[in-house]
């Protein structure tokens, strides 16, 4: 059987302490993070199944991981909050949270709701793992890609800025979500990063800047993914 990866970002040691005994018990993979930026880090080495969230961590609010993990990620969020207001659980939950639960709370009660996440997540059969826009495909949990049937070889910058885009294929992504994403929040403004970037995918992809058969420049704005076959796609638009 499968076990799900799940990670725990709170500063209190004492709180990874009683989670971690418990998930393990009940056979889940348990990885730590106490601030966001350990937590972005271990998400993109592990690739957790589920994210148990507190919001009061010492660089930052967890409510804008949140918003963060939720531009790349469906991954499950129960968010720990000490918070109680009615409001700010409807702002987490409208931000992209999955349930929460307030502090303090039973042990037994976060392990049932983790086991709730886990059979939805099982239930819906992860169909977001495959992304398939045109041509290309990319299969998010194992990092693979291919082009027309071809398997294509990306690097880890160049699959989550595909990543990004597929998720809204023919919808505009900012280039300040994209550099912050990918590269992080110090580097929002290097936008020349990004047109590096993407001279090397248009290249693996048979694209061209004059052309933008598949990545279209919006010049100052950001980038779209188009989301028609380009054997098939009149340019006559563009």
């Amino acid at each position: 059987m499968m076990a799900y990866r799940v990670l725990v970002v709170d500063d209190e040691p004492q709180i990874h302490t009683f989670i971690r005994i418990s998930l393990e018990a009940e056979r889940f993979d348990y990885y730590g993070a106490d601030s966001i930026v350990m937590a972005k880090s271990s998400i993109e080495a592990h690739a957790p199944h589920l994210i148990v969230l507190d919001l009061g961590l010492p660089d930052g609010d967890g409510a804008d991981l949140v918003s963060d993990i939720r531009a790349t990620s469906h991954v499950p969020i129960l968010i720990l909050t000490a918070r109680d207001e009615e409001d700010e659980k409807i702002r987490l939950l409208e931000a992209g949270a999955n349930d929460y639960l307030s502090k303090p709370f039973g042990i037994r009660e976060l392990i049932a709701r983790v086991k709730v996440l886990v059979r939805d997540l099982v239930n819906t059969h992860q169909p977001l793992d495959d992304l398939i826009t045109g041509d290309i495909r990319l299969q998010i949990s194992t990092n693979q890609a291919w082009f027309q049937g071809e398997t294509l070889a990306l690097t880890k910058k160049e699959f989550a800025f595909l990543s990004l885009l597929m998720a809204t294929p023919g919808k505009l992504v900012m280039q300040d979500v994209l550099l912050a994403t990918i590269w992080g929040e110090t580097h929002k403004r290097d936008s020349h990063y990004l047109r590096i970037l993407v001279s090397q995918l248009r290249k693996k992809l048979n694209d061209s800047a004059d052309d933008q058969r598949l990545i279209k420049t919006e010049t100052g704005l950001g980038y779209r993914l188009l989301s028609t076959h380009p054997s098939s796609e009149s340019l006559s638009d563009q």
